[in-house]
């Protein structure tokens, strides 16, 4: 099982804010999210909100959410006009859907493994007509393709692409990490 971390939101993105500064680009999940066109996203599990930070500059309707309270608290520090919401993501209901709904960054393995199915459900339910639901996680920690891919059919999202890396690299059995895209039909 993949131990659930007591997080620092301000570390946390020191970390990110030192990496950008050294050149390297922290925007990879933000990118691919952003080159599916979408008017409106739902960053889940959104930390210290680095990807819908960088989503909202470009022009996107987004809401964050995190269970966290040091991390959204760092993320409505750092983007006090957007909208920030601490929930549980297995028991969210926004009232509301997204053209995108992205999980970057492990989200489902931060989830006791008891509720992982309820938290795919409920981030499947805010994704629109013709949306995605876009999911970054390693593998063999517990939580494998089969098991996740099978919650989002039985949700209504069907498998449309999947890669290595945020930036679109092949997928191949092996790969330690995983960028899955799920679409509603």
């Amino acid at each position: 099982m993949f131990p659930v971390p007591n997080f620092d939101g301000g570390a946390y993105q020191a970390r990110f804010d030192a990496l950008a500064d050294n050149g390297i680009d922290v925007h990879g999940e933000a990118s691919l999210v952003f080159s599916l066109g979408p008017g409106s996203v739902l960053d889940a599990g959104c930390g210290t909100g680095r990807v819908a930070i960088e989503l909202a500059r470009q022009g996107v309707d987004v809401v964050g959410v995190d269970v966290d309270k040091s991390m959204i608290g760092e993320a409505r520090r750092r983007a006090p006009e957007l909208e920030w919401v601490e929930a549980d993501l297995a028991d969210l209901a926004l009232g509301r859907q997204f053209d995108v709904v992205v999980m970057a960054g492990n989200v489902p393995l931060f989830c006791p493994p008891e509720k992982r199915p309820a938290l795919v459900e409920a981030c499947s339910v805010h994704v629109a007509r013709g949306g995605a639901l876009v999911a970054g996680f390693e593998l063999g920690r517990g939580y494998g393709l089969d098991e996740y891919d099978s919650v989002c059919l039985a949700s209504g999202l069907v498998l449309a692409d999947r890669w290595a890396t945020w930036d679109r690299q092949p997928f191949q059995k092996g790969n330690e990490y995983s960028v899955s895209l799920h679409r509603r039909s």
